[in-house]
């Protein structure tokens, strides 16, 4: 109960701040997360955060890559970084796998990972006791990792298996043709999964993926996240003993510059007795230190399609032409799309949904929310975000976001900051930056043969 009293305490000394007009965003009050983040680099390049948080016995230890599809430049070759997710788990000479996994569940903790466009995130929750043990088994295998051909070759066909089960859902594939229409050179364009080719033809690449390894799976790429009942003076210790002689590499990626959307793209699913779907995808903006722009944009959709809008109101609750309707945008390394999505109930609506929201954000270029609706969202987005602070895991996911992000996990009090500040102006010039036809791809989901909607 006091860790919420302070969450909220916090909030609304905040929101106080915000309706008083004042913007100084000096002091450690203006903080969003009321706990210490306590870093330490270490001499190759590894950064250690701690975050001490009264949890007794339980500690979350979180390993984030800053490498994930983003980085696969060579053509023929991706879906790379997934894969090591699930390389990552075949074990080394000290400990195999499956004599990690027994050694992981004697520390009381379960091992996990996930990959997506700018990172991949190494997991685990368990006894804050057996800390030790648990950096003992993370340094091992991001050290020493090693797999045979045929280890390689079994891994590759179940990420192939992985694939093709995932592109049973329409949903999949519509984000696999999205990206693809609306990046032509930006390695955004594929998915985390892959091109289908690429993956297909895995199984040739195991001298490929030894030198993937080698790029990335370095100490400046990385970041240790420790929160729970731990010391930074420990965590700290345990860093230098086994992670200090982890080798820096010297390989930098260079990502391809997308070249400026100049028209309305269009892509489709063709899928019978399915509920129909359409989304706007707008180019957005890359994470910057100190711009407003991601997040102006990220308020203003929120407000435009959340549950409490007008335009939600009207499409979903009185018409009922769409089951769902939302708005998002993501804080990534590079520019990338801003998504409005609507699951409608007939398909023949699709034009009719699509031109809706057309004016809902024509109107957000003119037409400003007012001071008390936007400081109303601002409220929500805060109480959302301390409702979810409520446990070891919950912090080092919410750190994890920032850090693959920025580099820096104390961004996530420097966003807090920027939402703080982001004014009616600042919205509708990030509608009339971003929000534009010539940077807009269209992705439907129906049983007609091409996109029905123009």
């Amino acid at each position: 109960m006091k860790k919420l009293q302070l969450l909220l305490a916090l909030i609304f000394c905040a929101l106080g701040t915000i309706q008083a007009g004042n913007n100084d965003q000096s002091g450690p009050e203006k903080k969003i997360l009321p706990y210490p983040i306590l870093q330490k680099k270490l001499p190759n390049g590894l950064n250690v955060v701690t975050v001490p948080y009264d949890s007794p016995g339980l500690a979350a230890f979180y390993i984030v890559m800053r490498v994930g599809s983003r980085d696969e430049v060579e053509t023929g070759k991706t879906g790379f970084a997934h894969f090591f997710e699930h390389m990552m788990f075949r074990g080394t000479e000290k400990y195999s796998k499956e004599k990690y996994s027994d050694e992981l569940k004697a520390t009381g903790a379960s091992a996990n990972a996930n990959t997506w466009l700018d990172r991949t995130v190494y997991h685990m929750t368990g006894n804050a006791a057996k800390l030790e043990k648990m950096f003992e088994l993370e340094a091992d295998r991001f050290m020493n990792l090693k797999y045979s051909v045929q280890d390689f070759k079994t891994e590759a066909g179940a990420v192939k298996g992985e694939y093709t089960k995932n592109s049973a859902s329409p949903y999949v594939v519509l984000d696999e043709k999205l990206n693809d229409a609306a990046f032509t050179t930006h390695t955004y364009k594929h998915t985390t999964m892959g091109f289908f080719n690429d993956v297909v033809d895995m199984p040739n690449q195991y001298e490929f993926s030894i030198e993937f390894f080698r790029r990335y799976y370095r100490p400046e790429y990385a970041t240790i996240i420790v929160v729970g009942d731990v010391t930074p003076e420990k965590v700290n210790a345990l860093s230098e003993k086994y992670f200090g002689m982890w080798q820096t590499g010297n390989y930098v990626t260079k990502i391809p510059a997308e070249p400026a959307q100049m028209e309305t793209r269009y892509t489709h699913v063709k899928k019978a007795n399915f509920p129909p779907v359409v989304t706007l995808n707008y180019k957005g903006p890359a994470y910057a230190a100190g711009s407003r722009e991601p997040y102006a944009l990220d308020l203003l959709l929120t407000m435009l399609f959340s549950e409490k809008s007008e335009l939600y109101k009207k499409l979903v609750i009185t018409e009922q032409k769409a089951r769902e309707l939302d708005g998002s945008f993501f804080l990534t390394r590079d520019p990338y799309l801003a998504k409005i999505q609507a699951s409608l109930v007939n398909a023949s609506d699709m034009q009719y949904v699509r031109d809706e929201i057309t004016k809902a954000l024509e109107k957000a270029k003119t037409t400003p929310f007012s001071e008390k609706e936007i400081n109303e969202a601002k409220m929500r987005l805060k109480y959302s975000f301390a409702m979810g602070m409520d446990s070891p895991t919950r912090i080092a996911e919410s750190l994890s976001f920032y850090t693959w992000v920025s580099g820096d996990p104390e961004t996530i009090n420097t966003s807090y900051r920027q939402y703080d500040l982001v004014s009616a102006a600042d919205m509708m010039a990030a509608a009339k930056k971003y929000l534009v036809p010539q940077g807009l791809t269209i992705a439907t989901i129906s049983a007609d043969e091409n996109c029905p909607v123009k």
